[in-house]
């Protein structure tokens, strides 16, 4: 699955956000919460166990400290949707990526990314820019 798109949600009280639709049947028994580059990011099982075997593969060739595999198991979050197609964020991921009530949703191919919509919106006009600017050279359709 490549996870495309952008979808502006909300978290409730509790920091619950129900997934949009179209990414929701792909997260039905669990899934993973990291820190991202200032979002959270959602990752499938399949892809975050593989992440993880790359890192510890990365470890025992001596590429990488073995803590630095461990910081992202420590930084993580497993989550499952409810019947709602909601997940918990936790408090710790609220607060390293400054959700708080009104989010934005992303594809980011392989997993999916959260983002607080002001952060999202200070980034965007920059990010269209960029996007253009590769169908412009040819890396587009």
């Amino acid at each position: 699955m490549v996870f495309v798109g952008t979808h502006d949600h909300t978290l409730d009280e509790k920091g619950r956000l129900v997934l949009p639709a179209r990414f929701r049947s792909h997260f039905t028994s669990s899934a993973y919460l990291a820190p991202g580059a200032g979002c959270i990011s959602l990752w499938g099982p399949d892809r975050f166990e593989r992440m993880i075997d790359r890192l510890s593969e990365q470890v025992r060739s001596g590429e990488i400290e073995p803590l630095t595999r461990n910081l992202v198991a420590h930084a993580s979050s497993e989550v499952r949707p409810d019947a709602q197609g909601r997940i918990v964020i936790p408090e710790r991921l609220r607060s390293f990526a400054s959700l708080e009530h009104e989010v934005v949703v992303c594809g980011a191919v392989d997993s999916i990314e959260i983002w607080d919509s002001a952060t999202w919106s200070s980034m965007s006009a920059d990010l269209d820019r960029s996007v253009a600017e590769v169908f412009l050279r040819g890396g587009g359709i």
